[in-house]
């Protein structure tokens, strides 16, 4: 059992990191009462930004720091149309991830056939040994040991510090935090940069860390189960946090599944992961009164200042 076990866990969370990013920026971004369904565009546009950079510098720091650029530079456009130009948040967030998807193949083009070496493992002496425990908790790369600090401090953030108040109050009543002196579209503006940096960093872990090659769509809809992930979590960064490892052990249990020859269609198991995202809207859904109490109250509302 051992022989396996450990590998099936540390592709759980290798598979579940690009999803923590995601849904944890975007957690953020729904908060401060904001709807970017561009996650996905801004994935993929991390993850070639991260690739092309490793690849032709070779620099894991440098790799990563593009990522999250990537990301942010695609926040940047979805904040100045949905803020500035009070372009609908909907059709701008549709826009951005098939913008994205297209921008990043026509960047990604040149690199198909290419391959980064991965991230480096933090490793701690003899420590990392330890059976089952090294292994499973001090032998990763510093993407994963990110994500978790990320949700640590995010949740901090928005419960015990007064910015995350204020997101919580743009988010809830942008009209009485505007009336009250405080700028609704810079906050709003920053939480939309830094969701755009976390998918970007989410994006980036899929090229360097766990599939380090490009190829043309290699996010296949991780941001919609990230935005799906944040109504899961009833807008709370731990539990997107489980959620993600949650949807992340399904993705590694239909690849063992396969691999162990059970007689399912592959393809039945490879969407198993999207049906179960279907599946858990559809039973939040049921309870939509829950959802309203626990979803900020100007989610998807344009802020006018002369309201």
């Amino acid at each position: 059992m051992g022989d396996w076990l450990v590998p099936a866990l540390l592709m759980i969370i290798t598979a579940s990191t690009p999803l923590v990013f995601a849904a944890v920026g975007e957690v953020v971004v729904e908060k401060s009462g904001v709807l970017n369904l561009g996650v996905e565009g801004m994935m993929i546009v991390g993850a070639i930004s991260a690739f092309a950079v490793g690849v032709t510098t070779g620099s894991a720091t440098l790799a990563i720091l593009s990522g999250a650029i990537g990301g942010v530079a695609m926040a940047l456009i979805f904040g100045f149309l949905t803020l500035n130009l009070l372009a609908n948040q909907v059709a701008a967030g549709l826009a951005l991830t098939i913008f994205g998807l297209g921008f990043s193949a026509l960047l990604g083009h040149g690199f198909v056939g290419k391959t980064f070496p991965g991230l480096p493992k933090l490793e701690i002496p003899w420590i990392s040994e330890i059976p089952f425990i090294g292994p499973l908790l001090f032998s990763h790369d510093v993407l994963v040991y990110g994500s978790v600090i990320v949700v640590v401090s995010i949740t901090y953030v928005i419960n015990k510090t007064r910015f995350g108040l204020l997101i919580r109050a743009v988010g809830d009543n942008h009209d009485a935090a505007h009336l009250i002196g405080y700028s609704v579209n810079k906050i709003r503006m920053a939480c939309i940069l830094f969701g755009g940096a976390m998918a970007g960093l989410g994006g980036a872990y899929l090229s360097l860390a766990y599939t380090p090659f490009w190829a043309e769509g290699m996010t296949s809809g991780r941001g919609w189960i990230a935005l799906a992930l944040v109504v899961f979590a009833s807008w709370k960064a731990w539990r997107a946090f489980l959620g993600a490892y949650l949807f992340g052990g399904i993705t590694i249990i239909q690849l063992h599944t396969q691999g162990f020859g059970v007689d399912i269609a592959p393809e039945f198991l490879s969407m198993l992961p999207y049906l179960t995202t279907i599946v858990v809207l559809v039973l939040i859904s049921r309870d939509s009164s829950q959802a309203k109490l626990s979803a900020p109250a100007c989610l998807g509302k344009s802020f006018h200042a002369s309201d």
